[in-house]
């Protein structure tokens, strides 16, 4: 085979595998732990400081109308949010954060997988989709690259979701504050996780995503569920039925789930990025 043949041959088998790969398949790791992060430290009273974090929360998330908080990754390189953005990256991963109690831990691996993702982005600037930002010729997205090294271990963006704060917390609101920068994502929060806001972030995160449609939308007369809750449902319920419950119990109005049939359930995610317009 000639290499020009070879090479269209290869680019049209990697378009077709793109295109037939189901999202469940690209964006549902088994939780998995990973035993050398499974430590803390009950006594610690460091607190790590997420001040720069804030700031560029701050500077660049936007909310928009339509309940979609958006990041204007375009500006990012117009100051120094870029270097700064590096700076608190740097100064995360310099830290052994198992020295640190449970809640600032989890603080910290949000914060940090959140930012991490934020630079994934500003890594890969014009592309439409987070899903076409891996490092590989036949990666779906960055989720496997390794994106830092923390405590001399190299750690992937799936690592840290779902090696360690799936597995190590099993609290299933984690879902609600990781963000992949897309728009059928729960939105990055304006709020910086500190161990001392955690829950009242962890419970806002969670009510809002559920009562946006991009979570539960019944407007086409089909009940519609965020694809997260197809995904995840064992970190949820043990079934359909139990899933339905558990939005209904934050939901609005729940008897729009309690009376749906778990076998007529519909799923949706929408991976266009979730980058506000110039």
């Amino acid at each position: 085979m000639k290499p020009s043949v070879a090479r269209s041959f290869c680019i049209a088998l990697y378009l077709s595998f793109f295109s037939l790969a189901s999202p469940a398949t690209l964006a549902a790791p088994s939780a998995d732990a990973w035993d050398f992060w499974a430590v803390d430290d009950p006594q610690s009273t460091r607190e790590v400081d997420h001040t720069a974090w804030q700031n560029f929360l701050d500077q660049y998330l936007v909310p928009q109308a339509d309940g979609v908080n958006r990041v204007a990754y375009n500006r990012v390189g117009l100051g120094d949010g870029r270097e700064r953005l590096k700076a608190y990256l740097q100064t995360l991963t310099d830290i052994d954060p198992r020295g640190l109690n449970s809640n600032e831990q989890f603080a910290y691996w949000v914060n940090l997988y959140n930012a991490l993702t934020v630079e994934v982005v500003l890594s890969n600037p014009g592309k439409k989709s987070i899903r076409r930002m891996g490092k590989g010729l036949f990666s779906f997205g960055p989720w496997d690259d390794t994106v830092a090294r923390i405590a001399g271990e190299d750690v992937t963006l799936n690592d840290i979701e779902h090696r360690i704060l799936r597995p190590i917390w099993q609290d299933p609101r984690i879902h609600f504050v990781v963000n992949c920068a897309s728009i059928g994502c729960p939105n990055l929060q304006p709020q910086a996780l500190r161990a001392d806001n955690l829950e009242a972030l962890l419970d806002t995160a969670q009510r809002e995503y559920i009562n946006h449609p991009r979570g539960v939308d019944k407007r086409s007369g089909t009940l519609t569920l965020s694809s997260i809750f197809d995904w995840y449902q064992s970190d949820f319920a043990s079934d359909p039925q139990g899933l339905l419950k558990y939005l209904a119990r934050f939901h609005q109005e729940p008897g729009l789930l309690l009376e749906a049939d778990p076998e007529q359930l519909e799923f949706d995610y929408d991976w266009t990025l979730n980058s506000l317009a110039p």
